[in-house]
């Protein structure tokens, strides 16, 4: 049975001058027959560290996002996608902003390393993904928290499964278009759960998800098998809520919190939305997150509960098709 992980991990956050040189993820493909898909930077996380750093440094001199902008000549937004990492930087943006705030030596080439490494091409990025956003969160994150109603989480699922929520999302998609999505999610799962390091993985489910037919019976089948099956990995923890757990502390059917080794990147909240999608990474708002999760697991069956739950449903699955 899987480890329960159920309690937060927290990172304290520390001093500027300690996070100049952040642990390097190593990722190592496993031997299962799957894709193998080469192991790269990530971006997404080099964006928001360098933004938290360039923050700081702003912060530091007590000026305005605009005071700098009208400083370098530039947009106030082009300041404010910098520092919250929703963009990358060139060498030049670097060099101006370094020269602003009276950055030389190491902390100024630690800076120009993170631009450059925020330009490199990541793995996940052939792939076409529409949310390369959270991929690349995801990715180096050192915990995950995934609560949903709806489906099984995306890192569980068997590719039929995929296949199945990913037609009934988007039906008009063409053939090649669904494949890609469930080629990116088939990777994600090879990279997350079987390679080195393994982040935790804790997933909260309602028990109807087990119910839901979705694709065909035998697809459903093969789905709780591998539920069953992932649920013994070491550093995943996967819990259902019953039937008569009664009303849930969660306003909302789907979230997940990822979590992170490096101090200079805040911990995200997930939110998945049908025209747009959340990134919360507002301290107090990821801890009221982090303590519904906790309340959700407490309502939860425990992994050995849930184990059995698993072989009732598989059993009696096997029996009636």
């Amino acid at each position: 049975m899987a480890t329960d992980i159920g309690k937060c991990h927290f990172v304290p956050r520390i001093a500027l001058s300690a996070v100049l040189f952040p642990a390097v993820l190593h990722l190592t493909p496993i031997e299962r027959g799957v894709t193998r898909v080469p192991a790269t930077g990530n971006p997404t996380i080099r964006r928001r560290e360098l933004g938290t750093l360039l923050r700081a440094l702003r912060n530091e001199k007590g000026w305005t996002a605009e005071q700098v902008a009208e400083r370098l000549l530039v947009s106030p937004s082009k300041v404010s996608r910098l520092e919250k990492g929703q963009r990358g930087a060139s060498a030049r943006d670097i060099r101006d902003l370094c020269n602003l705030y009276g950055v030389d030596g190491e902390q100024r080439r630690r800076l120009m390393d993170l631009a450059s490494e925020s330009r490199q091409r990541a793995w996940w990025q052939p792939l076409g993904l529409p949310y390369s956003t959270y991929v690349g969160l995801e990715a180096e994150a050192t915990s995950i928290s995934d609560y949903g109603l709806g489906i099984i989480p995306g890192l569980l699922q068997t590719e039929d499964y995929a296949r199945a929520v990913v037609r009934a999302a988007v039906p008009k998609w063409v053939p090649d278009i669904v494949e890609q999505r469930v080629e990116g999610r088939m990777a994600r799962q090879q990279r997350l759960l079987f390679a080195e390091p393994v982040p935790r993985f804790e997933a909260v489910v309602d028990e109807s998800v087990l119910h839901r037919i979705v694709g065909s019976p035998a697809i459903m089948r093969a789905q709780l098998r591998q539920l069953l099956e992932l649920s013994d990995l070491p550093a995943v923890t996967l819990c259902v809520i019953p039937y008569d757990a009664g009303a849930l502390p969660a306003g909302n059917n789907k979230f997940i919190i990822l979590r992170f080794e490096q101090p200079t990147v805040s911990d995200v909240v997930f939110i998945e939305g049908l025209t747009r999608d959340l990134y919360l990474d507002d301290p107090n708002e990821v801890e009221v997150y982090n303590l519904t999760f906790r309340a959700l697991m407490d309502l939860a069956a425990t992994p050995e509960g849930t184990h059995d739950i698993l072989a009732s449903l598989i059993a009696s699955a096997d029996g009636k098709y």
